[in-house]
């Protein structure tokens, strides 16, 4: 039996509120666990826990030199977003990480971004059963005029949490 996930939990918690306080309490959440999503406010619009919503709103503090959102806040929208939900979706015995960010930029971005995550059955089924493994996670960020202004590969490997021997 794959062992207790509290992220999960909070998750699975946090969607039986009303929509406007459960975006409220996983954005919480996520940046109080993720200090440097709470310093560019990323939000976290919805979860079914096999796919999540993200929005980072064209602030001030994460725009470049032409007032768009900087291509590092757009990278961190990202992997925030495939990071969550692989972090849902592992046994709570296995640490998530970063493996491998594939970033291109081939438009101008305007506006709000947003970025949208998801796993496949199989890919849930191989983080819950195999003790060390990697997934390819999709996301899709778009602007706020619907254009995909970066294109991203995001791997994410995982490990047991404690090391045996």
């Amino acid at each position: 039996m794959a062992a207790s996930n509290p992220l999960r939990q909070f998750a699975i918690k946090a969607n039986t509120y009303p929509a406007w306080l459960r975006s409220k309490l996983l954005t919480w959440m996520f940046r109080y666990k993720v200090k440097l999503t709470g310093t560019t406010k990323v939000d976290i619009l919805e979860t079914d826990l096999k796919s999540v919503t993200f929005r980072q709103k064209n602030y001030k503090k994460v725009q470049n030199h032409i007032g768009s959102v900087h291509a590092a806040a757009m990278a961190l929208l990202a992997e925030s977003a495939t990071g969550f939900v692989v972090g849902v979706n592992l046994p709570g015995d296995k640490l998530p990480l970063i493996k491998n960010m594939n970033l291109q930029y081939v438009k101008r971005a305007q506006g709000d971004m947003q970025a949208v995550a998801w796993l496949t059955d199989e890919q849930i089924q191989k983080m819950q059963t195999e003790d060390k493994g990697e997934v390819t996670v999709q996301v899709k960020v778009t602007d706020a005029q619907g254009i995909e202004p970066i294109l991203c590969e995001m791997i994410w490997a995982w490990v047991p949490k404690s090391r045996k021997g």
